[in-house]
C-alpha cells in the first residue's frame, strides 16, 4: 500500500481519499496504454458500487485494462472465462455432498470475491448469463433457498466482443440494465500502438504486472472514504430536472423502441457525482452530466430496426438529445 493513501480510511479525508484513486489511474496507466476514458469509467463504478461492461474487439487490452485494475487494488479478484459450455453453478457454486459426513455443503463459486471479471460475457447462452443477474442487483447468491451474501465491495467487470462477431449471444436486455456504465474500448491510436510496441519490445509481460510496476495503492478504506465523500456532492433541483429531461427524451425518440428507464436515470445521477467529485468538486454541474450520458445510457436504450439501417446509433442518438434538452443556468 502507498503510504500517502492509508489516511484516507482512518481521517475520512476527501482529499486524500481522492488522492489515492488519481494514484489508482496512474497505476493501471502502467500496464494499459491509451484507454483514459475506460480506466476513469471503471475508477467512477467503483465509487458508485456499480458493474462495468468493456466492448471491444478482440486484442484491444479489455482484460488485461480489469486485471491491471485488480493488481492496483487490495481487493480479491477471480476471473471467469465465459464458454458456450459453462453452466450457472459454474459461476455461482453449488451443493456438494460430502461422504465423510453424509451431508450436502456449499462450495462457493468465483462470483464470490470482490472484484470478478466476467472474460467474453457474450459468449455464453443466456441461462448462464442470467446467473449473475441477482448477484450484480442483490449481491447475493439463493442456492437450495438459501441467500448467501457476497463480499464487499462487489464489482463485476465483464468484457464482450461486438454482438456482430460470430459465437456471440446478445445479453438481455434485463442484464444490460444491472450495468452501471458500458464503456468501450476502441482500437488505439498510431502513436498508442507504436508505445504499445515499444513497451513490448522493452520486455513489457502482460501476465506478469508485478514486474511491470503496478503496486496496490487503493484498498477497501479508500474506496469507503471515497465513496462517503461522493455521497456530500450537492445535486441541485435544476440538475435533478436535467437529468430526468434526458432520460425522458429517451423514450420520445423516433428513433428508439425502448427509452431509459428511472432506474437508468438514478444511475446517471450517481455517476455525474461521482465524476463532479473526482474532478475536484462538491457540487454537479451540467458538463458532469454530459461526460458521463453516453456510458450510463448507450446500452438501456434499444434502437429501431429501421434506424439501425440507416446507420442511426445509440451514441448518435443520445449526443441529439443532449443538443436538444435545455442546459440549466
Amino acid at each position: 500500500m502507498d503510504p500517502t493513501t492509508d489516511n484516507a480510511g482512518t481521517t475520512g479525508d476527501a482529499g486524500t481519499a481522492r488522492a489515492s484513486l488519481e494514484a489508482l489511474r496512474a497505476e493501471i496507466a502502467k500496464a494499459v496504454v491509451g484507454q483514459d476514458p475506460a480506466v476513469t469509467g471503471l475508477v467512477v463504478a467503483l465509487l458508485c458500487r456499480g458493474h462495468v461492461l468493456l466492448e471491444g474487439v478482440p486484442g484491444v487490452a479489455k482484460t488485461l485494462l480489469v486485471r491491471a485494475l485488480a493488481s492496483a487494488l487490495e481487493l480479491d479478484t477471480k476471473r471467469v472465462q465465459f464458454t458456450p459450455d459453462l453452466m450457472p453453478s459454474d459461476v455461482t457454486g453449488s451443493l456438494v455432498y460430502d461422504t465423510r459426513t453424509a451431508e450436502f455443503s456449499f462450495q462457493e463459486g468465483p462470483v464470490f470475491t470482490n472484484l470478478l471479471l466476467a472474460d467474453e460475457i457474450n459468449r455464453t447462452p443466456p441461462k448462464t448469463q442470467s446467473s449473475l443477474l441477482e448477484a450484480m442487483e442483490e449481491r447475493q447468491v439463493t442456492v437450495d433457498g438459501t441467500p448467501r451474501p457476497l463480499p464487499e465491495p462487489f464489482l463485476v467487470a465483464a468484457t464482450q466482443n461486438p454482438v456482430e462477431y460470430e459465437g456471440t449471444y446478445p445479453l438481455p436486455e434485463a442484464q444490460l440494465d444491472r450495468f452501471l456504465l458500458k464503456l468501450t474500448v476502441p482500437l488505439p491510436s498510431r502513436q498508442d500502438e507504436i508505445d504499445i510496441l515499444t513497451r513490448h519490445a522493452s520486455g513489457f509481460n502482460p501476465r506478469d504486472l508485478r514486474a511491470a510496476g503496478v503496486r496496490p495503492v487503493a484498498g477497501p478504506a479508500e474506496l469507503e472514504a471515497a465513496r462517503a465523500a461522493v455521497a456530500k456532492t450537492t445535486v441541485s433541483p435544476e440538475i435533478t430536472a436535467y437529468v430526468v429531461d434526458i432520460c425522458r427524451a429517451t423514450r420520445e425518440s423516433p428513433s428508439l423502441t425502448l427509452g431509459v428507464s428511472p432506474r437508468g436515470a438514478t444511475a446517471l445521477l450517481a455517476t455525474s457525482r461521482a465524476w463532479a467529485w473526482l474532478t475536484g468538486r462538491d457540487y454537479v454541474i451540467p458538463d458532469d452530466v454530459k461526460a458521463l450520458a453516453l456510458p450510463t445510457l448507450r446500452h438501456r436504450v434499444q434502437l429501431r430496426p429501421e434506424a439501425e439501417m440507416e446507420g442511426v446509433t445509440a451514441d448518435s442518438v443520445i449526443n441529439a438529445i443532449l443538443a436538444h434538452v435545455p442546459v440549466p443556468r
